[in-house]
């Protein structure tokens, strides 16, 4: 092993692997593990070590809400990877990602996010975990909220300190994420701790998914008493085991549906523990804070694929069975009020309860946050290129069309991952690779310049990179679904 690449971190060294001409380091820890005492604390400096520490490992990852079989782990939960071209580099830009979906899982090992492809363009790629769930969520009595955002802020300190010796530039760093990773992105954007830690953000398919204090309070207490705890506090909870509770969140957020009366919009989602506008921690939403001027702009690529909403109804076995009954609640639940419901019909006078259903779930989900985003950064003083992925997904007979996270293995030029694979196919086609290394290019270039190559969207204009087999830029497709939001921001979720 005397060969493998090391660096001395400010905790101590860690020694990593050579792989397909880079260097990869993993499971190093940026916190100490959130367990014991530490159980839903905000995150603790990482203890130092004598020794070299082997980084060859992904860490344990932090327990799932999702409905699968996922064996519990370790609890160091709290670490993360580095993939660097050369640790012996100087001034290489970083990209920071923040693998977070629905704030229910956070998995850095995913082989989508393999590294390999963006190092070898020149790019240190840094990937962590962070707590999710009811771990990095749950609104507590006795304990900081969004736990999971103090996490991320600790990471992105981690990298502050130690990735020039890894070949990074600490002052080139972009954030990036896709779904509630874009989400916790936005939320970086506009938290004053997180200020002077990147430079530049990358956000795929930004959700508009907060709760009011009042209805995380509510929603929290419930599954408190669900679990038996005598109150909605750290101090009730700690004894159960983190990987009991996030089995028991998953099957809370199963039963949303029957607290719909109550809860509203939020019982849709199938995320009960999201972040809240606590006032402190997360101050507010992103869009009034960067329109207001509350924060500053920075360099945004952000963009939504043109079907956001068609994996979840294809997965969930409702695609092509949506009734008219099923179009007026959707439009009744996320259509912007009061007069959203009647402003999409005129809109989309054609539309199918089908088409209804996936329009306005797409919009209030993905796409309006993420189009809003870029306008509220611009507004804000900071440059935004928008993007649209309108490629069909190979897979299933194309029935997925340009479905949520297909960019996402396009972007780091994975097609072979299991997710990949799933919606691209086992045999990449010519087409899925040319549009990988487009947007991997447009990535780098990004990272590097804050350039994406194309023009930036701009009041008036909204100009928009179609992603497809020929690639255009055109005004923003969907301005039919943009002039019905466009006096709306996506308002946090909150008590019927």
């Amino acid at each position: 092993m005397s060969g493998q690449p090391k660096v001395r971190t400010t905790e101590g060294v860690v020694q990593g692997r050579r792989r397909q001409g880079h260097a990869v380091f993993r499971g190093i820890p940026y916190a100490q593990p959130p367990v014991g005492a530490l159980r839903f604390a905000a995150p603790a400096p990482p203890h130092r070590w004598e020794g070299t520490r082997q980084a060859v490992e992904f860490g344990p990852v932090v327990p799932l809400s999702l409905p699968i079989d996922v064996p519990p782990q370790g609890t160091d939960w709290l670490t993360l990877n580095v993939g660097t071209p050369d640790p012996g580099a100087a001034g290489l830009p970083v990209l920071v990602w923040i693998p977070v979906g629905g704030y229910l899982s956070a998995a850095s090992s995913d082989p989508m996010y393999d590294p390999a492809a963006l190092t070898e363009a020149g790019v240190v790629v840094v990937t962590i975990n962070c707590r999710v769930g009811a771990e990095g969520f749950a609104f507590l009595d006795d304990v900081p909220p969004n736990r999971g955002f103090l996490d991320q802020i600790a990471a992105l300190e981690w990298v502050q300190r130690n990735i020039a010796a890894f070949g990074g530039d600490p002052g080139l760093v972009t954030v990036g994420g896709v779904s509630a990773g874009a989400g916790s992105v936005a939320a970086l954007l506009t938290m004053k701790p997180a200020r002077g830690l990147f430079r530049r953000a990358i956000a795929h398919s930004v959700p508009g998914l907060h709760s009011t204090p009042a209805l995380a309070r509510q929603v929290t207490a419930a599954f408190a008493d669900r679990l038996g705890a005598a109150a909605p506090t750290a101090e009730a909870l700690r004894d159960i085991d983190p990987w009991h509770l996030a089995a028991e969140l998953t099957s809370f957020n199963a039963g949303l549906h029957a607290h719909r009366e109550s809860w509203g919009r939020l019982t849709e989602t199938g995320t009960a523990l999201c972040p809240v506008v606590d006032g402190e921690v997360l101050p507010e939403t992103p869009w009034p804070a960067l329109t207001d001027a509350r924060a500053s702009g920075t360099e945004l690529l952000v963009g939504h694929t043109r079907d956001e909403f068609r994996y979840f109804s294809v997965m969930s076995g409702r695609y092509g069975t949506f009734t008219a009954e099923d179009a007026h609640a959707a439009l009744d639940l996320h259509a912007p009020q009061p007069d959203g419901a009647r402003a999409y019909r005129t809109a989309f006078p054609q539309a199918g309860p089908e088409e209804l259903v996936e329009t306005v779930y797409s919009d209030a989900l993905f796409r309006m946050p993420s189009q809003k985003l870029a306008e509220a950064n611009a507004a804000a003083g900071g440059t935004s290129y928008l993007f649209e992925l309108c490629w069909v997904a190979p897979a299933l007979g194309g029935i997925l069309g340009a479905c949520h996270s297909l960019d996402v293995p396009l972007a780091f030029g994975t097609l072979d991952s299991p997710v990949g694979t799933q919606l691209i196919g086992e045999e990449p086609t010519p087409e899925a690779v040319a549009l990988s290394r487009e947007l991997q290019e447009a990535w780098v270039r990004f990272v590097t310049t804050g350039d994406a190559g194309w023009s930036a969207h701009r009041p008036g204009e909204h100009l928009t990179r179609l992603l497809d087999t020929e690639s255009k830029t055109l005004p923003y497709p969907e301005q039919a679904s943009r002039q019905i939001w466009e006096d709306h921001s996506p308002a946090p979720f909150d008590l019927s």
